[in-house]
Order: C-alpha cells, then sequence, then structure tokens
C-alpha cells in the first residue's frame, strides 16, 4: 500500500473480512446516531470508521518500527490483517531498554491519538453529525487498543514490556520471554472465564454469541505466547550449534569420478560428504546428499559425481570458527543443504549440513 518511512506496508485479505463485519455491526449504529442519513449513507459511514480505525493502527505499527530503525533495528514490513496489525522487526533489541521503548511506541501512540481525540470531541465539534460521530468513535477505539495493547502478557505489546522488565532484572533474555509467555496464556484463560463468568452469574440469559469474540482473541494471545515459548526454547539451544562440532569430515574427489567410487572411497576414510574439486585441489562444488540418496545404486558406478553437485557459491563457504547466532546468521542469509567449511588460511575442514544443525532443534 505505500512505504513510509521507507516501510513497506501490506494488507492482507483478511482485513476485508473485519472491514466488512465493522460496517454490518456499526451500520445500525450509525443509522441510530445519524438519523438524518438513509440506511445506505450510515454503511459507507461505518465502513469509513473501519478504514480509519484500520489508519489508527498502522499509525500504532508505525510508532513500533520508526523507533526500531532508530535503534538500528532492520524492519521487514507492516501488515494489516484480521485483528489489527503486526511490524516484522528483523532482530531483538540488544538491550532491554530498548526493548520497552520499541514495545511502549505502538501503546503510547494509541493512547495519545485517543486524547487527542477526547479534547478535539469535547472543545472543537460541536453539534453532532458525521465529524463529531467519527471522532467519537475514533478516540474511544484508539482508547481499547492502547489499554489492551498494555495487558502484560505476550504477544501483546504488555508482555513485551514486562519481557523488558524481566530481563533487566534477571539479566536474562530468555527468562523474560517465559515470565511474558506464561502472563499471556494466563491472560487468554481470563479472556474467556471473565466474561462466561459475568453471563453465569447475572439474571441475563446466557448468549453463546457473546464469547465469539473473547475466544478469538484469546486464540490469538494463546498461539502467540505458546510460539514465544518455542522461541525461548530454541534461543536456549542454539549456543549448542558449532560448525566444528556438527561439521562432516569431507574428502575431495574430481568431477569425473563415478558416484559408486566417491562412496567407497568416503566410506574408507569415515567421511560423511564429498567436495568436488578441480586438479589443483580447489573446491568447485558440494555433492547433495539428497541427490545420493535419490540415485538408485545400479545407477551409480554410470553417475559421475559432478552431475549430483551443487556449484560452490561465495555464501556457501562459511569460516570453521562460526558459532551460536554468527553461525544462524550466516546460514540464514544464504539458504542451503551444504556448506563448505573453511579455516581462516582457506583450507577445507569439512562440510556442514542444513539437517545436522536442524537436528540440534528436534523435540522443542
Amino acid at each position: 500500500m505505500g512505504r513510509p518511512f521507507g516501510i513497506p506496508v501490506y494488507v492482507s485479505w483478511t482485513w476485508f473480512l473485519v472491514a466488512g463485519f465493522i460496517t454490518m455491526m456499526f451500520g445500525p449504529q450509525m443509522r441510530q446516531m445519524l438519523p438524518q442519513l438513509d440506511e445506505f449513507a450510515a454503511y459507507g459511514v461505518a465502513f469509513l470508521f473501519a478504514v480509519l480505525l484500520y489508519v489508527s493502527v498502522l499509525l500504532h505499527e508505525l510508532a513500533h518500527s520508526v523507533l526500531a530503525k532508530a535503534y538500528g533495528l532492520p524492519v521487514r514490513r507492516i501488515t494489516l490483517y484480521l485483528l489489527g496489525g503486526v511490524s516484522e522487526i528483523e532482530k531483538e533489541p540488544p538491550t532491554p531498554g530498548k526493548e520497552f521503548m520499541v514495545a511502549a511506541a505502538g501503546p503510547m501512540l494509541s493512547l495519545g491519538l485517543a486524547g487527542l481525540g477526547l479534547l478535539a470531541d469535547v472543545f472543537l465539534i460541536n453539534g453532532g453529525g458525521i465529524l463529531e460521530v467519527l471522532t467519537w468513535q475514533l478516540w474511544f477505539a484508539n482508547l481499547i487498543v492502547g489499554v489492551f495493547n498494555l495487558l502484560p502478557g505476550l504477544p501483546l505489546d504488555g508482555g513485551r514490556m514486562l519481557r523488558a522488565g524481566v530481563w533487566k532484572v534477571a539479566g536474562s533474555p530468555g527468562s523474560g520471554t517465559v515470565v511474558a509467555a506464561w502472563g499471556g496464556r494466563v491472560l487468554a484463560v481470563l479472556l474467556i472465564a471473565f466474561p462466561l463468568v459475568t453471563a453465569l452469574t447475572s439474571e441475563r440469559e446466557f448468549d453463546p454469541v457473546d464469547l465469539l469474540w473473547p475466544m478469538v482473541l484469546a486464540s490469538f494471545i494463546w498461539m502467540g505466547a505458546t510460539q514465544s515459548l518455542r522461541v525461548a526454547k530454541i534461543k536456549e539451544r542454539i549456543p549448542q550449534v558449532n560448525a566444528r562440532t556438527l561439521a562432516r569430515r569431507a574428502i575431495p574427489v574430481t568431477a569425473e569420478t563415478p558416484l559408486s567410487e566417491a562412496l567407497r572411497q568416503a566410506a574408507e576414510a569415515r567421511a560423511g560428504a564429498l567436495v568436488v574439486v578441480d586438479h589443483e585441489g580447489k573446491p568447485l562444488a558440494i555433492v547433495s546428499e539428497a541427490a545420493v540418496q535419490a540415485t538408485p545404486e545400479h545407477r551409480r558406478p554410470w553417475v559421475n559425481v559432478a552431475s549430483l553437485a551443487k556449484t560452490l557459491e561465495p555464501t556457501m563457504i562459511l569460516n570453521a570458527d562460526l558459532a551460536g547466532e554468527a553461525l544462524i546468521e550466516a546460514m540464514r542469509d544464504a539458504p542451503g543443504s551444504e556448506y563448505l567449511l573453511v579455516e581462516r588460511t582457506g583450507e577445507v575442514y569439512g562440510v556442514l549440513a542444513t539437517s545436522d544443525v536442524n537436528r540440534v532443534f528436534i523435540g522443542v
């Protein structure tokens, strides 16, 4: 939809669902509040409210993203969807203070919009009409968005602020994530329990439809919190990712070597990878393990290794000393199934298979 502050903004198809829902829900209300309008115009005002509400959500997300960019954190995009918006910030803030500020920026902007709308409603806009009705609806909606996002549980902004606080006290971002994620799960349960208990203890007849929206929000929060816990467990294992430890011993073979002979040499040398080299020993390609496994045994004497190899791009050659976040980042920048590991001197150390790295995270 555009690139404000250089940040691409996308609108998911699910936005049209919620825009239609808001239009249908608020159309009759607009008709009551603006009796001078016919039915078609009232629903048109309701649709305008849906659009302006999502403009407010966009401003909320821009507050997160612009501050993140100011801290040097890359922002991939902003997406508006069914339940609001999401800013895809590619890296986490390096300190709890910056984490807190980036998280707080959105709710503070929403509450600021609510305050400005309230002042305009009270002191500037009088006499009713479409402008006053929309102003009232928007400042109240922004108040709800701001307060709701301050609730202390992931994936809400308040959960990120709680995470930053625990991170500051405990000195561990992982501990902050766990506490804030469990806060999100508690919020999800309360979102369903509160209206359910209220309905059952009141004299009004219980209507299951009243639980529809709380259940949608609770599901969103529960899934987000669960995903945060999973990410925290993954990050606990990242220090175990070490290129040297996970590397497979590799043997050099020339391009015309039959696959069966290359595999025989590898078995003899107890190696787990094949590197295609030129006649001077310079690495040219890595034989794909998947391609080898897909080649029937009776054909292996007639297939040379070059036909099953992936040419080495500069990004597929990694330093053997890489470990932890640095190694994951290098692999993320150049996705592949195998990487050539070299010493600082340029000597080949071995081959790192992505499948071996993934195995570290199995069961998370």
